[in-house]
């Protein structure tokens, strides 16, 4: 498998008038934090939500007349799917997408609407992929791979492109990698342009298999799954074929992130940013914002999708904020007798701490008798903050259990 600057030059021609040039915002708040020069491309506002239009839309329309008569499939939860039913309507090919039966309903719906037939089968997506493998061969449909087609990489790439017009002397891009597409072409684009140029992968630590690849040289074992916000790089098996032609040669590291720290990530773009963004979107800041990457004079994050789950959006917000020290959860003793409710949330409105939940348990085990429990949340502004009021209450006499 091999991809050239040439073929990611033509890819972008194929694809231009289908496909949004998503802005590349230089950030002051972020810049500000580390003091370098950070710019966020947001491909979260790209058609369909995500970078996958780019190469599904020049892989079906490369296809010849016989191969867009047959028709096309593909198997994705998510952005993929809406890619490949959206260029596959662009182009007047009939498209077939296998999708758990766990997909969200909200994704479903989208692929429908983008002109989709929608299958749903299977508990996982590696059942729903032996689906769609056996469906294309029934009726033989041109299987749409969402990263191990040159086609698809060449389309991905042209996100490099525009990065490197857009910020010519940047000197590193980070990019969340899962199958590695995405990573695969930006990487042959930028690297070709610039071989001074880094780029560091990011993948969620709950789902690390082309980092422990990357690290060790060995494939490792399959990941059962796991459940993670960022679903969109949660590649269980990782492709030899994407690490021996590319990532091999031409990422210089890849790092992980914890679930907290990608939902930090996507509070930070949601309140500095004005901008929303899934779990994959949001790891590449995830990785500078916990200090797992220094950025260099001027680095590019890649946000390449926004198209979270509105379900999960409260819990998420809510993560990152305790992430952030902006929300914290204590447990407090103090001695069942009256009065001392009223001296913990006297200590808490001195330390100008908004109160937003409090529990109150007798009956705790381990808790002595004349004892209660006390569960607070509340909202801070910062962990400094957070360390004052426990230092406060427990100058008080109270033991401080919680975070």
């Amino acid at each position: 498998m091999k991809v050239t600057l040439q073929d990611i030059q033509n890819a972008r021609l194929i694809i231009k008038d289908h496909i949004n040039e998503t802005p590349c915002d230089f950030s002051r708040s972020c810049s500000a934090l580390f003091g370098k020069e950070i710019f966020f491309k947001l491909e979260n506002n790209q058609r369909t939500g995500s970078f996958k239009i780019r190469g599904a839309f020049n892989k079906i329309a490369s296809l010849s007349a016989e191969e867009r008569a047959r028709g096309v499939i593909a198997c994705s939860a998510g952005n993929h799917a809406q890619g490949v039913a959206l260029s596959a309507t662009l182009n007047n090919v009939k498209s077939v997408i296998v999708m758990p039966e766990t997909a969200s309903l909200t994704k479903t719906q989208a692929t429908k609407n983008y002109g989709a037939e929608t299958i749903l089968f299977g508990q996982n997506l590696e059942e729903a992929k032996e689906h769609a493998y056996k469906l294309a061969k029934e009726h033989n449909y041109v299987f749409v791979h969402p990263y191990e087609d040159e086609k698809v990489i060449a389309g991905q790439g042209t996100l490099g492109l525009e990065i490197f017009e857009q910020i010519p002397s940047v000197d590193m891009v980070i990019v969340p990698i899962g199958g590695g597409g995405l990573m695969s072409g930006v990487a042959v684009a930028l690297k070709t342009l610039n071989p001074k140029i880094k780029i560091i992968g990011v993948q969620t630590q709950a789902v690390d298999t082309m980092y422990e690849y990357f690290k060790t040289k060995k494939m490792p074992a399959y990941k059962h799954s796991t459940a993670t916000i960022a679903d969109g790089i949660a590649v269980k098996a990782p492709s030899a074929v994407m690490y021996d032609n590319f990532i091999s040669k031409y990422v210089d590291d890849i790092v992980t992130v914890s679930e907290g720290e990608i939902a930090e990530a996507i509070v930070y773009l949601l309140e500095r940013v004005k901008t929303v963004a899934e779990g994959a979107g949001a790891a590449a800041l995830a990785a500078i914002l916990s200090h797992k990457i220094v950025p260099l004079e001027k680095t590019c994050v890649l946000v390449c999708g926004g198209n979270i789950d509105l379900n999960i959006v409260s819990q998420v917000i809510q993560r990152g904020q305790i992430e952030r020290g902006r929300l914290s959860e204590m447990s407090v003793i103090v001695p069942d007798i009256p009065g001392s409710l009223s001296h913990l949330t006297r200590i808490l409105a001195e330390h100008k701490a908004n109160i937003l939940e409090v529990h109150h348990d007798r009956v705790k085990q381990g808790l002595n008798l004349k004892e209660t429990r006390i569960d607070f949340v509340v909202e801070t502004t910062g962990r400094d903050h957070i360390e004052r009021i426990r230092e406060a209450l427990k100058a008080w006499g109270a033991k401080v259990r919680g975070a």
